[in-house]
């Protein structure tokens, strides 16, 4: 697995583009006029001070450039969901494409996402989602034709646990083995197959929907979340499709497919 590149230009570009902007005037303002009224008992430490203080635009300036950046990043991944027709579409996408896609669709229920931009595929996390205090990692595997099968849930579980994740998702465009389905069952992982993505991906476009089926209800009244179309995966009815609020388990509201 190809380390991830953490320095805080790479940080900022990942951040929505204001936060390069409010960090470069903040560290301007700093530098420039904060630092110079700071005095040193020391001559070295005093003079390093005014050296630094009269580097404070090129400081911004560097802490600036990830704003554009990110800014066509945000655009770009926002017209990737909006674009997507249905799971054909999102099956044709590369394997980057297809996690900044599931990252935009987390992002608009209100996650603030983390993405992994390692060099090349990462057999690990590839997206980890922050909300209310909960921690998700989230798996995706971009699988046009092998179902995904337990080997992989298991190891997305033995790395919530070291990472002390809240939950788990593992997303995959295609479908799972009723072995992985029955090992998750009861575990807190998330099992997303294709007809569940292209739902997720349906509720929250901005412009025409995907052609999968629309939800009853696009948001819960519950919570205001958007309704996922989810599959039972242990007791009487294994295998019956509902709707599921997308907040689950903060909010356990579901309704009948029919």
């Amino acid at each position: 697995m190809s380390r991830r590149d953490e320095s805080i230009l790479n940080l900022l570009i990942q951040v929505p583009w204001w936060v390069s902007v409010v960090i470069s005037g903040a560290a301007f303002v700093s530098l420039k006029f904060i630092l110079p009224l700071i005095h040193f008992k020391s001559m070295m430490f005093d003079s390093l001070a005014k050296g630094i203080s009269g580097a404070a635009p090129l400081v911004a300036l560097v802490l600036l450039l990830p704003a554009p950046i990110a800014a066509l990043n945000s655009w770009r991944k926002r017209r990737l969901l909006d674009s997507q027709k249905g799971i054909d579409s999102i099956r044709a996408l590369g394997w980057r494409e297809f996690e900044e896609l599931v990252g935009e669709a987390y992002r608009r229920q209100g996650y603030t996402v983390i993405e992994n931009n390692s060099a090349g595929p990462d057999e690990g996390i590839d997206l980890v989602l922050k909300k209310d205090g909960g921690l998700v990692l989230v798996q995706c595997k971009q699988w046009k034709s092998a179902k995904v099968g337990v080997n992989i849930v298991r190891e997305l579980l033995g790395v919530m646990t070291a990472k002390h994740a809240t939950s788990g998702i593992l997303i995959t465009s295609g479908i799972f083995t009723q072995e992985a389905k029955n090992f998750a069952a009861d575990k807190p992982i998330d099992l997303v197959e294709g007809n569940q993505l292209l739902q997720l991906i349906s509720n929250v476009q901005k412009q025409g929907p995907t052609s999968a089926k629309t939800a009853p209800a696009n948001v819960c009244p519950k919570c205001g979340g958007a309704m996922v179309l989810r599959t039972v995966q242990k007791g009487p009815n294994p295998g019956l499709q509902f709707w599921g609020c997308s907040n689950y388990p903060k909010c356990r509201f579901s309704k009948a497919l029919d």
